[in-house]
């Protein structure tokens, strides 16, 4: 994509005068048929056409790189009706962004935490695809620990699902494939489509037998630490919650990104605490909210082994002692 800081016009692409001599005059074409030719002779952008059609602009006035990520580009679109962001990939369909889309609308109908609102997703010509979010213009800090604590809160307590746990769709967390079937119970949900899952790409990509053969037994003795737990409610989970996903928009109001959204126990999206930052005023607001429940401490590990699992799978082996020493902790394994 080209980093412009002119204006373009957003109605249909139209040729100059030259561009019009190479194309000879029809008595039963149209000039629409004609300029249609000519904008997939040239080649087609539906980001434009979508902000400049359904998005209400009539031109853009400037495009330009927002960082940040490392697995799309980032850009932000400022038009005459506003700023909208813009997220591309050359590598995958639709599909990683239909997913992410509907994981910012299920949080987003909460009316809790806010998210960007998506608005558009769609194939890129030849290869690809993009979506086209609101533009949330951020504060300079990521906001108040204990506002964040509370309104997550909120949002898992103002979601429910009737089908279990699982979501609509499979989506992705980083780049890796995270499976959702609906499953009616938790604990086979969280052993089947998070951890075995996890082991087997780690079996498969390094060849790590060690770490799927200590981790299958992890995975059977989990039901064990869930007895004193009497009901698990399926909740809306953000599912990616670390500090490169947490911002604070202009009036210092949470606002969560980049989801990997699916119906699960609410604990598990603290998962991603190492790497977040959360500190006692938020745990302390989140639980003023939804009650601790017993057992929290001892699962906390077991929630965290998940995305370490992730990040050995997707970055390599130094996450693989973290990775280990979870497993042992849990079966005592030297």
């Amino acid at each position: 994509m080209v980093i412009v800081a002119v204006a373009l016009g957003c109605p249909a692409w139209t040729p100059g005068r030259h561009e019009l001599k190479a194309w000879p005059k029809s008595k039963s074409g149209s000039c629409e048929r004609r300029r249609r030719a000519v904008r997939t002779m040239m080649g087609s952008d539906p980001i434009r056409d979508w902000i400049c059609g359904q998005g209400g602009a009539s031109k853009i006035t400037r495009i330009s790189p927002v960082g940040g990520g490392c697995i799309n580009t980032a850009l932000r679109y400022e038009t005459d009706s506003g700023t909208f962001f813009v997220k591309t990939n050359r590598d995958v369909g639709p599909a990683m962004f239909e997913a992410e889309a509907a994981g910012l609308e299920a949080m987003f109908a909460t009316s809790t935490i806010r998210v960007p609102r998506p608005l558009k997703v769609g194939p890129l010509p030849g290869r690809g695809s993009y979506i086209i979010m609101e533009f949330i213009n951020m504060g300079a800090s990521r906001g108040g620990q204990a506002e964040l604590g509370r309104q997550l809160a909120e949002m898992h307590k103002a979601s429910s699902s009737e089908r279990g746990f699982g979501f609509d769709m499979d989506n992705t967390i980083g780049s890796t494939p995270q499976p959702n079937p609906w499953t009616s119970d938790w604990v086979a949900f969280f052993q089947e489509q998070r951890l075995r899952y996890q082991l087997q790409l780690a079996e498969k990509q390094y060849r790590d037998y060690d770490i799927a053969e200590k981790g299958q037994r992890l995975v059977d003795k989990i039901p064990s630490l869930f007895r004193d737990v009497s009901d698990i409610r399926p909740c809306l989970l953000h599912g990616d919650l670390w500090s490169g996903n947490i911002a604070a928009d202009e009036r210092g109001a949470p606002v969560i990104l980049d989801p990997a959204c699916y119906y699960g126990h609410n604990e598990a999206e603290f998962g991603m605490s190492w790497c977040a930052g959360f500190g006692a005023g938020f745990y302390n607001a989140y639980f003023e909210v939804i009650p601790k429940q017993p057992g929290f401490e001892q699962r906390r590990d077991l929630y965290r082994l998940y995305h370490y699992l992730n990040h050995y799978n997707l970055f390599g082996s130094s996450y693989r002692s973290s990775c280990m020493a979870i497993i042992k902790q849990y079966t005592n394994l030297a």
